[in-house]
């Protein structure tokens, strides 16, 4: 299922160039991909694929191989992040009115889908239906993301005394961000492996707070078996998430 050359990025990791050379090279109609959803905008085309294969490399250093996730679901954040930090310092990204379309319908599908299903639709599955790259789905998403600024409050629910506080008081914290970032992906990409019973017990169990009992009716077997699938689960979850 997953197509990662762990014994490539182990080596590239350590600092083997030309294993770092050949994964670059394997993934750059990837990395291509993400530079062309970035054309028009003013920028050389060149300078975005340096950018882009800065954020990739990046994405093979920080990758951890114990995880199942593919190094390209990975990477595509990363060289994403690379080009619109770039042109953010450069000056603001503009959205094109395309990529804003695509946003619109990105949104109704995910409510319509969730509606009728109970569950987020996977980004896999946007791009079957909506019949796009992956990469444009992942990037119309970004685009259309409401910016916070900085300097603007949010509600302070920890404090009795002052309502808001500046979001900037609310970046520096001790949580290793990006390590979070990352937990959420292999979470979501473990959830996307169960199969139909065990996806349908966890979203029972954790997204609509359903108790062991509830869920059996449901899926019509016995509690016990509930609590064992879904300590199965679990268990396997955390192996993956903690080796």
């Amino acid at each position: 299922m997953y197509e990662n050359d762990n014994k490539s990025i182990k080596k590239a990791q350590e600092g083997d160039k030309n294993e770092l050379e050949k994964l670059l090279n394997n993934n750059n109609g990837l990395i291509w991909s993400i530079v062309r959803r970035f054309q028009g905008r003013g920028y050389e085309v060149e300078d975005l694929y340096q950018i882009a294969c800065m954020g990739f490399i990046k994405a093979v250093k920080r990758f951890d191989t114990n995880f199942e996730v593919k190094l390209t679901t990975y990477a595509v954040p990363y060289m994403i992040g690379e080009i619109k930090k770039y042109i953010r310092d450069d000056g603001l990204v503009k959205v094109s009115r395309s990529l804003k379309e695509l946003g619109i319908k990105v949104k109704e599908l995910q409510k319509e889908y969730f509606y009728k299903k109970g569950k987020e639709i996977s980004i896999e599955e946007i791009s079957n239906e909506l019949k796009v790259p992956k990469e444009d789905v992942i990037l119309s998403i970004e685009a259309t993301r409401k910016p916070e600024s900085i300097e603007g409050s949010v509600n302070n629910t920890n404090s009795k005394t002052e309502k808001n506080i500046n979001l900037i008081d609310k970046l520096s914290t001790d949580k290793d961000e990006e390590e979070i970032l990352t937990n959420k992906m292999v979470i979501n990409e473990l959830i996307n492996n169960l199969n139909k019973r065990e996806r349908k017990v966890i979203l029972l169990r954790y997204f609509k707070g359903k108790t062991q009992k509830e869920v059996a009716k449901i899926i019509g077997v016995t509690q016990v078996q509930v609590s064992r699938i879904e300590r199965k689960i679990l268990d396997s979850m955390k192996t993956k998430l903690c080796s």
